[in-house]
């Protein structure tokens, strides 16, 4: 039997069932051989000036080099993230709503002490995740199921911090900000990392489309982060434009070996402004 048909709670739709489907079949270099680095496995984007010195010096070990710069830039993008999550007891509880293969999760436990909850639609990547935390030792406090953000299971009130790295545009931002304000305690805190296209354009531009295409998901408008983030409890204390920042990673994914066919789309969404790449940091009241 299929995924789809063994688990009709989780995968609520058939759109939710063909993207469950491309993430269980994924096994993109660009997110493998990046986390083989250091074993954290990302999947998302980089911030931060590349060493563009890595395209110089021994043919030889050049993708090598390349390979651990990207991983860098990656790395520093999740790290923004967790330390604008606030601090975070020991005792905490933080959940992260499409957690991909887990990297994200494994080092918000490193940095807080605390346990950690990862959430997927993707059986493959809890799988894979579940054996790094296993591996790593933590199993005890990172743990990763096969769940919808839209609707985990999860208790009301019982996590510190919340956050979604790349993943809002695969859901509809109202019902998954009215479940993130239920799980979140009041004063805890909610922190995403997102493309969003320019409210200016009026609809996506062509580039942005492409995107869309490509990763099988609906990038939402900048306005309507805000909107639905204000029906639902959520208020913004800090909001980053991280585009100018994660435009040289890309500049240095597009010469590496691992290049996927979407990098001049999101070169040229970047640079004809209408896609915006923001971390947006809200609280629960």
């Amino acid at each position: 039997m299929t995924t789809t048909q063994q688990n009709p709670s989780v995968l609520t739709s058939a759109y939710q069932q063909s993207v469950a489907r491309y993430w269980n079949a994924e096994r993109n270099p660009v997110n493998l051989a990046l986390g083989d680095v250091d074993g954290i496995y990302h999947h998302h984007y980089g911030i931060g000036e590349p060493d563009w010195s890595v395209l110089e010096g021994p043919e030889d070990t050049r993708e090598r080099r390349m390979i651990e710069e990207l991983h860098r830039l990656e790395t520093a993008q999740a790290e923004l993230l967790l330390d604008n999550l606030g601090p975070i007891p020991p005792g905490g509880r933080l959940l992260d709503a499409g957690c991909g293969r887990g990297g994200s999760s494994i080092m918000a436990n490193l940095k807080f002490g605390c346990r950690v909850d990862g959430i997927s639609i993707s059986e493959e990547q809890v799988r894979f995740a579940n054996e790094q935390a296993g591996r790593r030792g933590v199993a005890d406090q990172v743990s990763f199921s096969f769940r919808n953000m839209l609707d985990t299971g999860f208790e009301a009130g019982g996590f510190d911090g919340i956050w979604n790295n790349e993943s809002t545009m695969y859901v509809n931002l109202d019902q998954l900000f009215a479940a993130h304000s239920r799980l979140l305690k009041p004063g805890g805190r909610y922190v995403c990392v997102t493309g969003c296209y320019n409210d200016v354009y009026g609809l996506p531009s062509q580039a942005v489309s492409k995107i869309n295409s490509h990763y099988i998901c609906d990038i939402h408008p900048r306005s309507q982060y805000f909107a639905a983030m204000a029906a639902h409890n959520l208020v913004p204390i800090n909001v980053i434009d991280l585009t100018a920042a994660t435009i040289p990673y890309w500049r240095l994914r597009a010469q590496s070996n691992l290049v996927t066919g979407i990098e001049d789309a999101f070169l040229e969404a970047y640079g004809d402004g209408s896609f915006h790449y923001l971390l947006i940091v809200a609280d629960r009241v």
